[in-house]
Protein backbone atom coordinates (compact mmCIF):
# COMPACT_ATOMS: atom_id res chain seq x y z
CA UNK A 1 0.00 0.00 0.00
CA UNK A 2 1.24 3.51 -0.78
CA UNK A 3 2.41 5.62 2.16
CA UNK A 4 -0.21 8.27 2.96
CA UNK A 5 1.48 9.88 5.97
CA UNK A 6 1.56 13.69 5.51
CA UNK A 7 4.70 15.53 4.46
CA UNK A 8 5.52 19.22 4.77
CA UNK A 9 7.26 21.38 2.18
CA UNK A 10 9.48 24.30 3.12
CA UNK A 11 10.48 26.80 0.42
CA UNK A 12 13.46 29.09 0.97
CA UNK A 13 14.26 32.03 -1.30
CA UNK A 14 17.66 33.62 -0.91
CA UNK A 15 19.41 36.16 -3.09
CA UNK A 16 20.96 33.60 -5.41
CA UNK A 17 18.76 30.53 -5.24
CA UNK A 18 15.58 28.69 -4.33
CA UNK A 19 15.74 25.69 -2.01
CA UNK A 20 13.18 23.09 -0.92
CA UNK A 21 13.00 20.79 2.08
CA UNK A 22 10.48 18.00 2.71
CA UNK A 23 9.95 16.63 6.23
CA UNK A 24 7.51 14.36 8.03
CA UNK A 25 5.73 14.59 11.38
CA UNK A 26 8.85 13.51 13.26
CA UNK A 27 11.06 16.08 11.53
CA UNK A 28 12.88 13.53 9.39
CA UNK A 29 13.85 15.08 6.09
CA UNK A 30 13.15 13.42 2.75
CA UNK A 31 15.54 15.50 0.72
CA UNK A 32 16.81 18.98 -0.06
CA UNK A 33 16.53 20.41 -3.57
CA UNK A 34 17.90 23.64 -5.01
CA UNK A 35 18.11 25.72 -8.17
CA UNK A 36 19.90 29.01 -8.90
CA UNK A 37 18.14 32.33 -9.48
CA UNK A 38 19.21 34.97 -11.99
CA UNK A 39 21.49 37.48 -10.25
CA UNK A 40 20.15 40.78 -8.96
CA UNK A 41 20.21 43.64 -11.43
CA UNK A 42 21.63 47.07 -10.75
CA UNK A 43 24.83 48.56 -9.45
CA UNK A 44 25.87 50.88 -6.69
CA UNK A 45 22.87 51.40 -4.41
CA UNK A 46 20.50 49.41 -6.67
CA UNK A 47 19.75 45.69 -6.34
CA UNK A 48 16.50 44.39 -7.80
CA UNK A 49 14.99 41.14 -9.07
CA UNK A 50 12.03 40.15 -11.23
CA UNK A 51 9.49 38.23 -9.09
CA UNK A 52 8.50 36.17 -12.14
CA UNK A 53 12.00 34.67 -12.10
CA UNK A 54 11.32 33.35 -8.60
CA UNK A 55 8.07 31.75 -9.72
CA UNK A 56 9.52 30.10 -12.82
CA UNK A 57 12.46 28.74 -10.79
CA UNK A 58 10.17 27.35 -8.08
CA UNK A 59 7.81 25.84 -10.64
CA UNK A 60 10.62 24.11 -12.51
CA UNK A 61 12.14 22.87 -9.27
CA UNK A 62 8.92 21.29 -8.02
CA UNK A 63 7.94 19.80 -11.37
CA UNK A 64 11.35 18.39 -12.33
CA UNK A 65 13.11 17.63 -9.02
CA UNK A 66 10.43 16.67 -6.51
CA UNK A 67 9.43 13.02 -6.76
CA UNK A 68 5.73 12.40 -7.47
CA UNK A 69 5.55 9.89 -4.60
CA UNK A 70 6.49 12.73 -2.24
CA UNK A 71 4.38 15.40 -3.91
CA UNK A 72 1.18 13.38 -3.45
CA UNK A 73 1.75 13.42 0.32
CA UNK A 74 2.40 17.18 0.72
CA UNK A 75 -0.07 18.42 3.34
CA UNK A 76 1.21 21.96 3.92
CA UNK A 77 3.66 24.50 2.49
CA UNK A 78 5.41 27.50 4.07
CA UNK A 79 7.76 30.01 2.42
CA UNK A 80 10.62 32.12 3.72
CA UNK A 81 12.40 34.89 1.84
CA UNK A 82 15.01 37.60 2.21
CA UNK A 83 14.15 40.20 4.83
CA UNK A 84 13.09 43.70 3.70
CA UNK A 85 12.86 42.73 0.00
CA UNK A 86 9.75 44.58 -1.21
CA UNK A 87 7.61 44.93 -4.34
CA UNK A 88 4.25 46.42 -5.30
CA UNK A 89 1.53 44.38 -7.02
CA UNK A 90 -1.79 45.30 -8.60
CA UNK A 91 -5.25 44.10 -7.58
CA UNK A 92 -4.70 40.75 -9.34
CA UNK A 93 -1.32 40.24 -7.68
CA UNK A 94 0.75 40.99 -10.79
CA UNK A 95 3.95 42.89 -9.93
CA UNK A 96 3.93 46.54 -11.01
CA UNK A 97 7.50 47.10 -9.78
CA UNK A 98 10.61 44.98 -9.57
CA UNK A 99 11.44 43.71 -6.10
CA UNK A 100 13.91 46.00 -4.34
CA UNK A 101 16.10 43.43 -2.61
CA UNK A 102 17.30 43.47 0.97
CA UNK A 103 20.62 45.07 -0.07
CA UNK A 104 19.06 47.83 -2.18
CA UNK A 105 20.04 51.17 -0.59
CA UNK A 106 18.54 53.70 -2.97
CA UNK A 107 15.95 55.04 -0.47
CA UNK A 108 18.40 57.43 1.19
CA UNK A 109 16.13 60.46 1.42
CA UNK A 110 13.29 58.27 2.70
CA UNK A 111 15.63 56.92 5.40
CA UNK A 112 16.22 60.49 6.55
CA UNK A 113 12.46 60.98 6.77
CA UNK A 114 12.17 57.87 8.93
CA UNK A 115 14.99 59.06 11.15
CA UNK A 116 12.91 62.14 11.88
CA UNK A 117 9.42 60.60 11.95
CA UNK A 118 9.78 57.12 13.45
CA UNK A 119 9.86 56.78 17.26
CA UNK A 120 13.40 56.57 18.61
CA UNK A 121 12.89 53.05 19.95
CA UNK A 122 11.95 51.67 16.52
CA UNK A 123 15.17 50.32 15.01
CA UNK A 124 13.93 47.80 12.42
CA UNK A 125 12.68 50.52 10.03
CA UNK A 126 15.83 52.63 10.15
CA UNK A 127 18.19 52.85 7.19
CA UNK A 128 17.67 52.96 3.42
CA UNK A 129 17.49 49.16 3.14
CA UNK A 130 14.43 48.80 5.39
CA UNK A 131 11.17 47.72 3.78
CA UNK A 132 9.44 50.88 5.01
CA UNK A 133 12.07 53.12 3.42
CA UNK A 134 11.49 51.23 0.15
CA UNK A 135 7.71 51.68 0.44
CA UNK A 136 8.21 55.43 0.89
CA UNK A 137 10.49 55.37 -2.14
CA UNK A 138 7.74 53.69 -4.15
CA UNK A 139 5.31 56.34 -2.85
CA UNK A 140 7.53 59.04 -4.31
CA UNK A 141 7.50 57.29 -7.71
CA UNK A 142 3.67 57.40 -7.86
CA UNK A 143 3.42 53.82 -9.17
CA UNK A 144 0.16 53.32 -11.05
CA UNK A 145 -2.03 50.34 -10.22
CA UNK A 146 -0.35 49.50 -6.93
CA UNK A 147 -2.67 47.69 -4.55
CA UNK A 148 -0.43 45.45 -2.41
CA UNK A 149 2.97 45.92 -0.79
CA UNK A 150 4.48 42.44 -0.51
CA UNK A 151 7.76 40.91 0.58
CA UNK A 152 9.52 38.17 -1.36
CA UNK A 153 8.00 35.36 0.74
CA UNK A 154 4.58 37.06 0.70
CA UNK A 155 4.31 37.22 -3.06
CA UNK A 156 5.15 33.54 -3.47
CA UNK A 157 2.80 32.28 -0.74
CA UNK A 158 0.04 34.66 -1.86
CA UNK A 159 0.34 33.41 -5.41
CA UNK A 160 0.18 29.82 -4.19
CA UNK A 161 -3.29 30.54 -2.79
CA UNK A 162 -4.33 33.00 -5.49
CA UNK A 163 -5.32 35.44 -2.72
CA UNK A 164 -3.11 38.48 -2.24
CA UNK A 165 -2.60 40.88 0.62
CA UNK A 166 -1.34 38.91 3.63
CA UNK A 167 2.06 38.61 5.29
CA UNK A 168 3.64 37.45 8.54
CA UNK A 169 4.84 39.41 11.55
CA UNK A 170 8.51 38.52 10.97
CA UNK A 171 8.63 39.87 7.42
CA UNK A 172 6.61 42.94 8.40
CA UNK A 173 8.92 44.03 11.22
CA UNK A 174 11.09 46.11 8.85
CA UNK A 175 7.93 47.48 7.26
CA UNK A 176 7.04 49.02 10.62
CA UNK A 177 4.59 46.49 12.04
CA UNK A 178 4.31 46.52 15.84
CA UNK A 179 4.55 42.80 16.65
CA UNK A 180 4.09 43.36 20.37
CA UNK A 181 0.76 45.20 19.94
CA UNK A 182 -0.06 43.30 16.72
CA UNK A 183 -0.97 46.39 14.73
CA UNK A 184 0.23 48.92 12.19
CA UNK A 185 1.10 51.95 14.37
CA UNK A 186 -0.66 55.28 13.89
CA UNK A 187 2.54 57.17 13.04
CA UNK A 188 3.15 54.77 10.13
CA UNK A 189 -0.41 54.96 8.78
CA UNK A 190 -0.06 58.75 8.74
CA UNK A 191 3.27 58.52 6.93
CA UNK A 192 2.60 56.21 3.97
CA UNK A 193 0.68 57.54 0.98
CA UNK A 194 -1.58 54.49 0.57
CA UNK A 195 -2.11 52.66 3.89
CA UNK A 196 -4.40 50.16 2.15
CA UNK A 197 -1.37 48.55 0.44
CA UNK A 198 -0.08 47.32 3.80
CA UNK A 199 -0.72 43.57 4.17
CA UNK A 200 -2.92 41.80 6.67
CA UNK A 201 -0.49 40.31 9.18
CA UNK A 202 -0.62 36.90 10.86
CA UNK A 203 1.90 35.12 13.06
CA UNK A 204 4.28 32.67 11.32
CA UNK A 205 3.03 29.09 11.18
CA UNK A 206 -0.69 29.74 10.71
CA UNK A 207 -3.12 28.57 8.02
CA UNK A 208 -3.82 31.26 5.43
CA UNK A 209 -5.52 29.29 2.65
CA UNK A 210 -5.51 26.27 0.37
CA UNK A 211 -3.33 25.92 -2.68
CA UNK A 212 -4.84 27.25 -5.90
CA UNK A 213 -6.40 24.31 -7.77
CA UNK A 214 -4.81 25.16 -11.12
CA UNK A 215 -1.36 25.29 -9.53
CA UNK A 216 -1.96 22.06 -7.61
CA UNK A 217 -3.03 20.25 -10.77
CA UNK A 218 -0.10 21.62 -12.79
CA UNK A 219 2.45 20.67 -10.12
CA UNK A 220 0.83 17.33 -9.16
CA UNK A 221 0.19 18.48 -5.60
CA UNK A 222 -2.96 17.65 -3.60
CA UNK A 223 -5.68 20.28 -3.85
CA UNK A 224 -6.07 19.91 -0.08
CA UNK A 225 -2.55 21.29 0.52
CA UNK A 226 -2.55 24.07 3.13
CA UNK A 227 -0.54 27.25 2.64
CA UNK A 228 0.91 28.39 5.96
CA UNK A 229 2.29 31.83 6.85
CA UNK A 230 6.08 31.88 6.59
CA UNK A 231 8.95 34.03 7.81
CA UNK A 232 12.27 35.60 6.83
CA UNK A 233 15.22 33.52 5.71
CA UNK A 234 17.25 34.27 8.84
CA UNK A 235 14.42 33.28 11.19
CA UNK A 236 13.87 30.08 9.20
CA UNK A 237 17.60 29.36 9.50
CA UNK A 238 17.40 29.80 13.29
CA UNK A 239 14.47 27.37 13.45
CA UNK A 240 16.36 24.87 11.32
CA UNK A 241 19.48 25.24 13.45
CA UNK A 242 17.53 24.18 16.54
CA UNK A 243 17.36 27.43 18.54
CA UNK A 244 14.34 26.84 20.79
CA UNK A 245 14.71 27.93 24.40
CA UNK A 246 15.75 31.25 25.99
CA UNK A 247 19.53 31.49 25.95
CA UNK A 248 19.91 29.62 22.65
CA UNK A 249 21.90 31.88 20.32
CA UNK A 250 22.67 31.71 16.61
CA UNK A 251 25.71 33.33 15.02
CA UNK A 252 25.60 33.62 11.24
CA UNK A 253 29.09 33.84 9.77
CA UNK A 254 28.34 35.02 6.26
CA UNK A 255 29.26 38.18 4.39
CA UNK A 256 28.27 39.98 7.57
CA UNK A 257 28.26 38.89 11.20
CA UNK A 258 24.71 38.42 12.52
CA UNK A 259 23.96 37.41 16.10
CA UNK A 260 20.56 36.44 17.51
CA UNK A 261 19.47 35.06 20.86
CA UNK A 262 16.16 33.53 21.94
CA UNK A 263 14.94 35.83 24.71
CA UNK A 264 12.07 35.87 27.17
CA UNK A 265 11.58 39.58 26.52
CA UNK A 266 11.96 41.77 23.42
CA UNK A 267 14.73 44.35 23.11
CA UNK A 268 14.76 47.30 20.73
CA UNK A 269 17.53 49.87 20.51
CA UNK A 270 17.66 52.02 17.41
CA UNK A 271 21.02 53.38 18.51
CA UNK A 272 22.58 49.95 18.00
CA UNK A 273 20.34 48.54 15.29
CA UNK A 274 18.86 45.95 17.65
CA UNK A 275 15.34 44.64 17.12
CA UNK A 276 13.24 41.64 18.13
CA UNK A 277 11.26 39.15 16.06
CA UNK A 278 8.34 37.15 17.50
CA UNK A 279 9.63 33.61 17.89
CA UNK A 280 6.95 31.23 19.09
CA UNK A 281 6.28 32.10 22.72
CA UNK A 282 9.54 34.06 22.92
CA UNK A 283 11.50 36.66 20.97
CA UNK A 284 14.56 36.44 18.74
CA UNK A 285 16.70 39.45 19.62
CA UNK A 286 19.67 40.43 17.51
CA UNK A 287 21.72 42.75 15.40
CA UNK A 288 24.10 42.72 12.46
CA UNK A 289 27.66 43.99 12.24
CA UNK A 290 29.24 45.18 9.01
CA UNK A 291 32.18 42.95 9.85
CA UNK A 292 32.27 39.38 8.58
CA UNK A 293 33.30 37.29 5.62
CA UNK A 294 33.18 40.20 3.18
CA UNK A 295 36.21 41.85 4.78
CA UNK A 296 38.17 38.57 4.62
CA UNK A 297 37.39 38.20 0.91
CA UNK A 298 38.50 41.79 0.34
CA UNK A 299 42.06 40.69 1.11
CA UNK A 300 42.16 36.96 0.33
CA UNK A 301 40.58 34.48 -2.06
CA UNK A 302 38.45 31.69 -0.65
CA UNK A 303 41.20 29.22 -1.64
CA UNK A 304 43.84 31.24 0.23
CA UNK A 305 41.55 31.45 3.28
CA UNK A 306 41.10 27.67 3.28
CA UNK A 307 44.84 27.09 3.04
CA UNK A 308 45.74 29.56 5.81
CA UNK A 309 43.05 28.14 8.09
CA UNK A 310 45.01 24.88 8.12
CA UNK A 311 48.15 26.58 9.45
CA UNK A 312 47.02 29.13 12.06
CA UNK A 313 47.26 28.40 15.77
CA UNK A 314 43.94 29.45 17.36
CA UNK A 315 45.31 28.84 20.87
CA UNK A 316 48.08 31.43 20.45
CA UNK A 317 46.81 35.00 20.06
CA UNK A 318 48.56 37.36 17.65
CA UNK A 319 48.34 40.28 20.07
CA UNK A 320 46.92 42.54 17.34
CA UNK A 321 43.79 44.52 18.18
CA UNK A 322 41.80 44.68 14.92
CA UNK A 323 38.26 45.84 14.15
CA UNK A 324 37.80 44.40 10.65
CA UNK A 325 35.36 46.30 8.42
CA UNK A 326 35.08 46.20 4.62
CA UNK A 327 34.56 49.98 4.45
CA UNK A 328 33.67 53.01 6.57
CA UNK A 329 30.84 52.59 9.10
CA UNK A 330 29.54 50.12 11.69
CA UNK A 331 25.99 49.28 12.83
CA UNK A 332 26.32 46.91 15.76
CA UNK A 333 27.59 46.36 18.46
CA UNK A 334 29.18 49.80 17.98
CA UNK A 335 26.90 52.26 16.21
CA UNK A 336 29.13 54.67 14.31
CA UNK A 337 28.57 55.50 10.61
CA UNK A 338 32.06 57.03 10.51
CA UNK A 339 33.94 54.18 12.17
CA UNK A 340 37.05 53.31 10.19
CA UNK A 341 38.38 49.77 9.71
CA UNK A 342 41.15 48.99 12.20
CA UNK A 343 43.57 46.68 10.40
CA UNK A 344 47.01 47.97 11.25
CA UNK A 345 49.79 47.40 11.79
CA UNK A 346 49.82 44.73 9.11
CA UNK A 347 52.37 41.97 9.74
CA UNK A 348 54.56 40.71 6.93
CA UNK A 349 53.06 37.23 7.02
CA UNK A 350 49.60 36.90 5.47
CA UNK A 351 48.65 34.08 7.83
CA UNK A 352 49.18 36.28 10.91
CA UNK A 353 47.22 39.12 9.30
CA UNK A 354 44.41 36.64 8.54
CA UNK A 355 44.37 35.22 12.06
CA UNK A 356 44.28 38.71 13.53
CA UNK A 357 41.20 39.49 11.44
CA UNK A 358 39.51 36.30 12.68
CA UNK A 359 40.36 37.35 16.24
CA UNK A 360 38.90 40.80 15.58
CA UNK A 361 35.62 39.41 14.23
CA UNK A 362 35.44 37.02 17.21
CA UNK A 363 35.88 39.94 19.60
CA UNK A 364 33.04 41.78 17.83
CA UNK A 365 30.84 38.69 18.26
CA UNK A 366 31.67 38.62 21.99
CA UNK A 367 30.89 42.32 22.38
CA UNK A 368 27.63 41.85 20.43
CA UNK A 369 26.29 39.23 22.83
CA UNK A 370 27.40 41.33 25.79
CA UNK A 371 25.51 44.31 24.35
CA UNK A 372 22.30 42.31 23.93
CA UNK A 373 22.49 41.08 27.53
CA UNK A 374 23.21 44.60 28.83
CA UNK A 375 20.07 45.86 27.12
CA UNK A 376 17.84 43.17 28.62
CA UNK A 377 17.92 40.03 26.47
CA UNK A 378 18.23 36.59 28.02
CA UNK A 379 21.95 35.83 28.53
CA UNK A 380 23.52 33.38 26.09
CA UNK A 381 23.74 29.76 27.23
CA UNK A 382 24.90 28.14 24.00
CA UNK A 383 25.84 29.32 20.51
CA UNK A 384 24.86 27.57 17.28
CA UNK A 385 26.97 28.60 14.28
CA UNK A 386 25.56 28.79 10.75
CA UNK A 387 26.74 30.29 7.48
CA UNK A 388 29.83 29.68 5.39
CA UNK A 389 32.28 30.57 8.17
CA UNK A 390 30.77 28.00 10.53
CA UNK A 391 32.60 25.20 8.71
CA UNK A 392 36.03 26.72 9.49
CA UNK A 393 37.23 24.58 12.42
CA UNK A 394 40.19 26.84 13.24
CA UNK A 395 37.90 29.85 13.51
CA UNK A 396 35.53 27.80 15.65
CA UNK A 397 38.29 26.99 18.14
CA UNK A 398 39.37 30.61 18.20
CA UNK A 399 35.79 31.75 18.89
CA UNK A 400 35.39 29.17 21.66
CA UNK A 401 38.51 30.57 23.35
CA UNK A 402 37.29 34.14 22.96
CA UNK A 403 33.63 33.77 23.95
CA UNK A 404 34.08 31.00 26.55
CA UNK A 405 30.63 29.61 25.79
CA UNK A 406 29.15 26.25 24.87
CA UNK A 407 29.13 25.79 21.09
CA UNK A 408 26.83 23.23 19.44
CA UNK A 409 26.40 22.35 15.76
CA UNK A 410 23.14 23.21 13.99
CA UNK A 411 20.54 20.49 13.57
CA UNK A 412 20.19 21.54 9.92
CA UNK A 413 21.91 24.20 7.85
CA UNK A 414 19.06 24.67 5.36
CA UNK A 415 16.61 27.52 6.03
CA UNK A 416 14.06 25.58 3.96
CA UNK A 417 13.97 23.03 6.80
CA UNK A 418 12.85 25.81 9.15
CA UNK A 419 10.02 26.73 6.80
CA UNK A 420 9.02 23.07 6.60
CA UNK A 421 8.75 23.11 10.40
CA UNK A 422 6.39 26.09 10.13
CA UNK A 423 4.33 24.22 7.55
CA UNK A 424 4.07 21.29 9.98
CA UNK A 425 3.04 23.66 12.78
CA UNK A 426 0.32 25.25 10.66
CA UNK A 427 -1.04 21.88 9.60
CA UNK A 428 -1.16 20.65 13.22
CA UNK A 429 -3.00 23.78 14.36
CA UNK A 430 -5.54 23.44 11.58
CA UNK A 431 -6.16 19.76 12.32
CA UNK A 432 -6.99 20.63 15.94
CA UNK A 433 -9.66 23.05 14.71
CA UNK A 434 -11.38 20.43 12.55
Amino acid sequence: MPNTQPLYLGIDFGTSGCRLAVIDDKGQHYGFYSAPLPPSRGSGTHAEQNPQDWWHTLEDLIITKLDDALKHRIAAIAVDGTSASLLLANHQGHPVTPCLMYNDHRATSEAKTLLAKAPNAISAVQGPSSALAKLLYFDAQHIKGSHYALHQADWISNRLTGQFGYSDSNNCLKLGYDAKRQEWPRWLLDLVAKPHVLPHVVAPGNFVGYINKAIADSWSLPTSTLIVSGTTDSIAASLAAGAKTPGDAVTSLGSTLVVKVVSEQPVSAAKYGIYSHPYGDHWLVGGASNSGGAVLLKYFSSQHIAAMSETINPDHATGLNYYPLPCLGERFPIADPDKSPQLSPRPEQDVIFFQAMLEGISNIEKLAYQRLAELGSTPVKRIISVGGGSTNTAWQRLRERTLKCLFTPPLYNEAAYGSALLARTGYSKQQKLL
